[in-house]
């Protein structure tokens, strides 16, 4: 990317894009060259252990230019887009402070969402509700939660479909923890942390097939790295399944790999289907909720 495309008073950088697509190494290039510091906006990158499996940035770009929020949360702890945000919040302040250029790269649509838009102030879902709905969802199907959310809440029950797992449970855990509507809290939106009227965005929408290309070769490349490894770390943990760093792509179909279910190229084969997918997801989101303040390259 031309670098003269920028502006020389923008708050700030992000550069949103689906897996595979380079997101990281542009957003290397530019900090190097623009004088930033980079923040992950990427919900598994956060998650200490899986270091290769989620890609994350290698130790000699970790320590070329400061990163912040990489593989900082234990894989058994909760974490959620508000506490993302409060972390980068500091983060980007901080760099700042230091006159340096915040950087935020990664492929979370709801972080950019909420750096850009604010969020809305939610309540502390208390771990014993959290673990107990979301074991349900495993062991009952989502089903039986959207019935118990239409019971608690009819007005959340009729405008989520049954099968939007994510929202069903989010809106039980609310009902559950406080005896109110989601609705309720939904309209009490937070603080912008980044203008994106200030700031230079870009989203990476790479050509199909180079992308399916790249995360074939990407996925292979992470088990020849130590990726099998990690899944056995991770398993020893004894973690939840229903735990989101045990949703992390590559861990299920290495987990069935080690437990002789398949083999290693099928388990290779399966995950990289599921990436593709994923990718799929992601650049439909963003061609959908990212706006006309988006540069969009095709790289």
């Amino acid at each position: 990317m031309e670098h003269k495309l920028l502006r020389q008073d923008i708050s700030a950088l992000l550069i949103a894009g689906p897996t595979a697509s380079g997101k990281s190494a542009l957003a290397l290039e530019m900090a190097r060259d623009l004088g930033g510091e980079i923040v992950n906006a990427d919900s598994m990158q956060v998650y200490g252990v899986l270091d290769r499996l989620t890609a994350r940035p290698d130790a000699q770009d970790l320590t070329e230019i400061p990163h912040h929020l990489y593989g900082h949360v234990s894989p058994g702890t909760a974490y959620s887009t508000g506490i993302w945000l409060d972390q980068a919040t500091q983060a980007i302040a901080a760099i700042r402070a230091r006159g340096a250029l915040p950087v935020v790269v990664g492929g979370t649509g709801l972080y950019f969402r909420a750096l850009t838009g604010g969020l809305s102030e939610m309540p502390a879902i208390p771990d014993p509700i959290r673990t107990e709905l979301r074991a349900r969802l495993e062991t009952e199907g989502v089903e039986a939660l959207h019935a118990e959310l239409a019971r608690l809440d009819p007005l959340m029950g009729e405008r989520l479909r049954p099968a939007d797992r994510q929202r069903i449970l989010r809106a039980l855990e609310v009902v559950r923890s406080t005896g109110r509507s989601i609705t309720e809290f939904q309209g009490r939106g937070g603080a912008r942390i980044v203008d994106p009227d200030s700031a230079h965005c870009i989203v990476l929408e790479p050509e199909r097939p180079l992308l399916h290309a790249r995360i074939n070769a990407r996925f292979a490349a992470m088990v020849e790295q130590g990726a099998l490894d990690e899944v056995k770390k991770l398993i020893s943990l004894d973690i939840p399944p229903q735990h989101p760093a045990m949703k992390a792509i590559g861990v299920s179909q290495i987990s069935d790999y080690l437990a002789g279910l398949h083999s290693l190229d099928r388990a290779v084969e399966l995950a990289s289907t599921a990436t593709r997918q994923y990718a799929k997801r992601q650049m439909t989101w963003f061609r959908n909720q990212l706006g006309e303040n988006w540069q969009r390259l095709h790289l």
